[in-house]
Formats: C-alpha cells, sequence, structure tokens
C-alpha cells in the first residue's frame, strides 16, 4: 500500500491517492481544491483512480470534485448520505469566505456505518463519525485511518460550524480511541499521527481540555490506560 497526499487550498487540506500498486488500482481521498495538483499526484503514481471516497462534505474537502470528474469520466463519488445537506450548501459557504467554487455535482454513491471497501486488495471499514459534520467517516483498515477532521496532530476538529454536533463529536472521538495505538492517522489537515501519539499527548484526548461547546472531556485517559 501507497498512500501519497498533497495540501491543497487556502484551508491547506490534504488530498490522498491510496494505491495498491501491485494490483494497479487506487482511490482518491477528500479532493479538496487545486484539482490540477491533484492530477500531477495521480500522474506521478501513474495509476488513475477508481473511485473518490469522501471523509465529509465541506468545501475544502470537495472543491475539485468537479475538476476530478472531468479529469476520469465517470469516477464515482462516494458520501455518506448524512452530509448530502452540507455537500449541496458548499457553494455557499464557500462564498462566505469571499472564496470562488464550482459545486460539483451530487454524489453517487452512498457510504453506511460498517461498509467495506476495497482498493485492489486492500480492505477498509466504513466508521461513522458524526459531530463535524453530521455525515462525517473514516476509512479504517491496513493499519490506517483516513480520518478527516477528526483527530489531528495535537488537536481535534472544529464543532462550531452549521449542523456540527459537540456532543456527538466527543463520541466520535472516544471510538477513534478505540482503534490500535499503531494506527497511523492520516487527517484532514497537518501531519499524520497515530492513535497511540494522540492518546498519550493531544489535550483534546487526555481530559485536560474540554471539547468545544460542551461539558464533557473525551474519555480518554481511560482508554489509555485500557490500552497500556
Amino acid at each position: 500500500m501507497i498512500v501519497d497526499f498533497v495540501t491543497v487550498g487556502p484551508f491547506e487540506e490534504n488530498c490522498y491517492l491510496v494505491t495498491d500498486e501491485s494490483a494497479g488500482v487506487a482511490v482518491l481521498v477528500d479532493p479538496g481544491d487545486e484539482g490540477r495538483q491533484i492530477e500531477t499526484m495521480v500522474e506521478r503514481r501513474g495509476i488513475a483512480p477508481s473511485a473518490v471516497w469522501l471523509t465529509h462534505a465541506h468545501l475544502d474537502h470537495i472543491g475539485a470534485v468537479s475538476a476530478v470528474r472531468r479529469a476520469w469520466p465517470g469516477i464515482p463519488v462516494h458520501l455518506h448520505p448524512a452530509d448530502a445537506l452540507v455537500y449541496a450548501y458548499a457553494e455557499r459557504a464557500a462564498a462566505n469566505y469571499g472564496l470562488r467554487f464550482e459545486q460539483p455535482e451530487p454524489p453517487e454513491c452512498e457510504l453506511a456505518e460498517g461498509q467495506i471497501l476495497t482498493v485492489g486488495s486492500l480492505t477498509f471499514s466504513v466508521m461513522h463519525l458524526p459531530g463535524h459534520a453530521p455525515g462525517h467517516v473514516a476509512f479504517v483498515g491496513e493499519g490506517i485511518a483516513l480520518s478527516g477532521d477528526c483527530i489531528f496532530n495535537g488537536s481535534v476538529g472544529r464543532t462550531d460550524l452549521p449542523l456540527s454536533d459537540p456532543n456527538a463529536f466527543v463520541g466520535s472521538l472516544d471510538r477513534l480511541l478505540g482503534l490500535a495505538d499503531a494506527t497511523v492517522i492520516h487527517p484532514g489537515h497537518g501531519p499524520r499521527t497515530t492513535i497511540g501519539r494522540e492518546r498519550h499527548s493531544n489535550p483534546f484526548l487526555v481530559g485536560a481540555v474540554v471539547v468545544p461547546g460542551t461539558a464533557r472531556r473525551v474519555s480518554g485517559a481511560v482508554l489509555r490506560d485500557l490500552n497500556a
């Protein structure tokens, strides 16, 4: 397995290309902006993507969907249906930031909790993690988690956006902390990290900081002891 990425757009979002090189199969995850940069990443790898997987539908994660569809006609886009409204609102959300944005056509495929997705011989499970967005998911398998905007290196995602749910987000963070410490997190923004590193040092996950919008702390300290 090879995981390439390129950081794109004013929100510095990470778009990933996950490849099973032996099978000659790849998928794109969260093509957020700057379609030409994404195309260049794919060209360097030399394997065209067979699908687009979206962790969620905020504007910085779907801004290059239309460009990707033009580059690879017929490529199917996968999104959890709970994020359909977020997807449809993206152009207006971009306008609130004064950004130009090409609203993509609706996705072709729906994601669901526990769904199994494959990339050649690679297998990933869909984990529904609402909070940052109602249809937010992570793609978990092969020792990694493509986790969107849940856990970052030293921080967590925002819960002050339209349709965010801070209390649901706490539950989603707890679910992610149930993964093995060695699981590599490929986040929507910033450098990669691991579940173990964040479990032990992330202030939002060790109970040092209350998740904004709630009176709750993530039960990371308990999970850390159980996994010691």
